[in-house]
């Protein structure tokens, strides 16, 4: 009986344990991230003497340069640009874009994303595991969720620029861009793997791989 007991109990742990939506419950009021510590966790550890400084930025307050190739610029606040957000589980980030500017499909592996649009409007979409689109035009002041790990986009198709705040479930939820994860990974994904995938030869394979390279 005990045996069964103590069974049922880790079972229970581990389906708890798996159903966590986001970074783990912090264990004390603040941990300011040291982002000069050589130790390396889950994480960053602890500042010895945060200051008011450690939880505040105006790096969203101004537009971005969307003068690229793609026409859009992500600026985040995350832990890494602001340290108060260690173990807070939560980070913004602005997205400007030019007329046309495309932030390209990608996925944040740590995080659902949601976005309010602050001026413009854009056609964003997120595609699930079965292949199936949802994708809506979304126009100032009205939002769009993404949920954590599906590959998504926005793109700006007015004529004048688009830009939103989007906010995360983690104080660093990583962004992994498919053609740039694919094509410009190191060491290189092998192009025999890139032409099976995508049907195409391999001097298309080498062809896309200069051209994100110098992106």
């Amino acid at each position: 009986m005990a045996a069964a007991l103590a069974t049922l109990f880790v079972f229970t742990f581990a389906v708890a344990l798996s159903t966590t939506a986001a970074d783990p419950d912090l264990l004390q009021d603040i941990c300011v991230a040291d982002l000069n510590s050589t130790v390396k966790v889950n994480g960053f550890p602890c500042k010895k003497n945060p200051t008011e400084a450690d939880f505040f930025s105006d790096i969203l307050a101004k537009p971005g340069s969307t003068n690229n190739t793609l026409g859009s610029l992500v600026t985040g606040a995350n832990v890494e640009k602001i340290p108060g957000l260690n173990t807070l589980g939560v980070s913004l980030s602005r997205i400007d874009y030019a007329p046309g500017g495309l932030n390209p499909p990608h996925t944040h592996p740590r995080a659902t994303e949601m976005v309010y649009v602050l001026e413009g409007q854009l056609t964003v979409g997120f595609i699930t595991t079965a292949n199936k689109l949802f994708a809506k035009v979304i126009k100032k002041g009205e939002t769009f969720v993404f949920p954590k790990g599906l590959v998504h986009f926005q793109k700006n198709n007015g004529n004048v620029p688009a830009s939103v705040i989007a906010a995360f479930n983690s104080q660093l939820p990583g962004t992994q861009s498919i053609a740039l994860t694919l094509f410009t990974a190191q060491p290189t994904v092998p192009d025999n793997v890139l032409t099976k995938a995508f049907q195409i030869g391999t001097k298309q394979v080498e062809k896309i791989k200069s051209r994100l390279a110098s992106k």
